[in-house]
């Protein structure tokens, strides 16, 4: 009896799986399970679904792709190979190599076709949701009738860890609450963890929690039901009022002889039961990396599709300018990654006239005028937009129904504002930012760090910034969080010490291309320092780190270098030095990492190797610091946590005080070992 011939469809979900555990098993490392169980959502997405043109993919109406599931990357490197990226076979079989365009979680940055840097489960959940979140936005501020420049779906593939998360369970609260109904999940529901059975942790009902955040929820029963796949994700777009998840209930390791255990989850299938299951789907088990000619021919037609439809919307694209030229350059700008013209026109100067102002509150002034030369600007706070000084009225904002707003109400949802932050940030089309206090950084600090590795540019606004916001005491009162922060590779810390300063990071903000920038604001009110007396802070914050106030005669004895608040703090103790006898020079230092940058004869013209007497003040931990105050010098920081008290008390109990400033700077002076100033002030 002939064995009835298999179709194009099966023997493409096929190759797709073999070719995934092919990769893991020539690394040796990885995971096989996903690929081989959620291949054929895979499938039906691409081949049925989604709008994609391989040879652009950065087309900006392409409809987003975000595996959530991270591990699973073998999966997403198959069907970016087999449907036309630039990832070759070579590629693939350099799987999780030095080097290699195929990582072992996916990296946006080095793989054509991948939209976002995803592997730390919940995070891709949240990235998606500020695909949808741009895309919606986007529409409504430029689609015309007739001419839609933007129209497209966000799709996802997560997993059981990925629902797990919390960043995921507050993603989909925000969804839910906007009704972004483009955004389409594909849950890979297999009941399997890497240690074991789900139900071990894990028995809710993720459909009904998910129908309480007012998604649209769908089951399918057979995860290689292609036809029932492609029908649920047909009434997912169906459903315009409500983003949806479709559970697809299907087997890790699907056609393994290790299939629904958990030992198929995290590593490879091993020879033996790699050929047993290459013969349970029909290919010769001695054959590796093998793509059938009819399965490239087969697959390629969504990319001639995709192809096609670009051209059809490059088209709408030529009319819309004629027809709305000004809408039409702004669209232009922002997904090339540009500025309008004139965008920093209207940023504000200000003067000691101006009296004492929060470097938050200056951070508002210079936002809110951002907001009118750059239309793309689109963020909000975690909750605290008044604390944070960014724009409040809800009858403007990002909602339902009034998507056209740029300013969101994330909710006190940190971790995911983190999330869609950088989803908004690899979608393109807008410039975004988010705000919180300073200590909830901890609460967001893994998007953070995603958004760094994927040389995503996005803007983390952090007010209340050290003990000096008082009375709310030691658990809102950031300690350790400026290092911690300045420890994560490709970022831009900076913490202005003035309003002046505090404009030239936004200007710094949002002309750093490819990474995140994270501004450090005070609560409290600081003296605006006078540019024409003082150095210039327009060319000093660019640099990280600039001669604020020389020492008399231009030959420093000592240097004291300091960042925010503290910097108006070590003036006054220059005065007092000055007045002993101590020429002594304060350096402005508002952000480590664009010192490094700078060309050592700079840094050497800041901090003289030869004037090795300096002093650090930031009311944080001073690990770090003593890079820049050589063995001869101190720190004045935090070595625990604060108190609760008005905040001028609780800097100065912690040695934050002019007295304590010129105490130390003497003891350096004298060659004196550094003190533990804390102890002896709270002893």
């Amino acid at each position: 009896m002939t064995k009835p011939a298999i179709s194009p469809a099966e023997l493409s979900v096929n190759t797709i799986r073999l070719l995934s555990v092919d990769m893991v098993q020539a690394a040796n490392s990885g995971h096989p399970g996903l690929p081989m169980g959620a291949a054929p959502m895979a499938y039906v997405l691409f081949s049925r679904f989604l709008r994609f043109n391989p040879q652009d993919p950065q087309w900006p109406n392409r409809d987003r792709f975000v595996l959530s599931a991270g591990h699973g990357s073998a999966l997403l490197y198959s069907l970016l190979h087999l449907y036309g990226y630039d990832l070759t076979l070579d590629d693939l079989k350099a799987f999780r190599q030095l080097h290699s365009k195929t990582p072992g979680h996916p990296e946006s940055h080095l793989t054509p076709g991948v939209e976002v840097t995803t592997g730390p489960l919940g995070q891709g959940f949240a990235n998606g949701v500020g695909m949808a979140m741009a895309e919606a936005h986007l529409a409504a501020v430029y689609n015309k009738e007739g001419l839609a420049l933007q129209d497209h779906y966000t799709y996802a593939i997560v997993s059981d860890g990925d629902l797990m998360e919390g960043i995921a369970a507050e993603a989909a609260s925000l969804a839910g609450h906007l009704k972004l109904g483009k955004l389409i999940y594909l849950y890979d529901d297999n009941d399997i963890c890497l240690d074991g059975p789900t139900n071990l942790s894990y028995t809710e009902d993720a459909l009904a929690r998910f129908e309480a955040y007012g998604w649209h929820t769908q089951r399918v029963t057979d995860g290689n039901d292609l036809d029932a796949i492609e029908a649920a994700i047909k009434a997912a777009q169906q459903e315009t009022g409500r983003p949806s998840i479709i559970s697809v209930k299907t087997i890790i390791g699907y056609g393994s002889p290790q299939e629904g255990t958990s030992k198929v989850h995290g590593s490879p299938l091993g020879p033996d039961n790699l050929k047993k299951a290459k013969e349970f789907f029909g290919f010769d088990p001695e054959a590796t990396f093998v793509v059938p000619e009819q399965v490239r021919t087969h697959l390629a037609e969504a990319g001639q599709r995709g192809a096609q439809l670009q051209a059809e919307w490059q088209q709408q694209l030529e009319a819309y300018q004629q027809n709305y030229p000004a809408e039409g350059e702004l669209f232009r700008t922002s997904f090339a990654g540009e500025l309008p013209a004139g965008w920093d026109a209207s940023l504000p100067v200000f003067t000691p006239a101006d009296g004492a102002l929060a470097t938050r509150q200056a951070s508002g002034k210079a936002l809110n005028a951002l907001k009118q030369s750059v239309p793309f600007l689109f963020g909000g706070s975690a909750d605290l937009a008044s604390s944070n000084e960014m724009p409040t009225s809800g009858s403007v904002s990002f909602q339902p129904g009034s998507y056209q707003h740029n300013n969101i109400w994330f909710g006190v949802r940190e971790h995911a504002m983190g999330g869609a932050m950088n989803g908004m940030a690899h979608h393109g089309g807008v410039r975004t930012y988010g705000g919180t206090f300073l200590t909830f950084s901890d609460y967001m600090r893994g998007a953070i760090r995603l958004t760094a590795l994927a040389e995503s540019q996005a803007t983390f606004v952090f007010t209340h910034d050290s003990i000096g916001l008082g009375e709310d005491g030691p658990t809102h009162q950031p300690v350790e969080h400026v290092a911690a922060l300045r420890t994560i590779p490709n970022i831009v810390v900076l913490r202005p010490a003035d309003a002046n300063e505090t404009v030239e990071a936004w200007r710094v903000a949002m002309t750093t291309p490819k990474s995140p920038v994270v501004l450090i604001l005070s609560r409290q009110k600081l003296p605006v320092l006078d540019q024409q007396k003082y150095g210039s802070a327009r060319e000093g914050v660019a640099k990280g780190a600039y001669i604020l106030s020389e020492a008399t005669g231009g030959q420093p004895q000592l240097i004291l270098l300091a960042t925010g608040s503290e910097v108006s703090l070590v003036m006054q103790a220059q005065q007092v030095l000055e007045q002993q006898g101590v020429a002594t020079r304060v350096v402005s230092m508002p952000s480590w990492e664009l010192f490094e940058k700078q060309p050592r004869s700079y840094q050497q013209q800041v901090l003289p190797p030869t004037v090795r007497k300096r002093v650090a003040v930031e009311a944080g931990s001073p690990m770090g610091w003593h890079k820049y105050v050589t063995d001869e010098g101190t720190v004045i920081g935090m070595n625990r946590f604060g108190e609760s008290g008005p905040g001028e008390a609780v800097l100065a109990l912690f040695g934050f005080s002019v007295e304590n400033v010129v105490k130390q700077a003497q003891r350096v002076l004298q060659g004196e070992a550094a003190e533990s100033e804390q102890k002896e002030l709270l002893s």
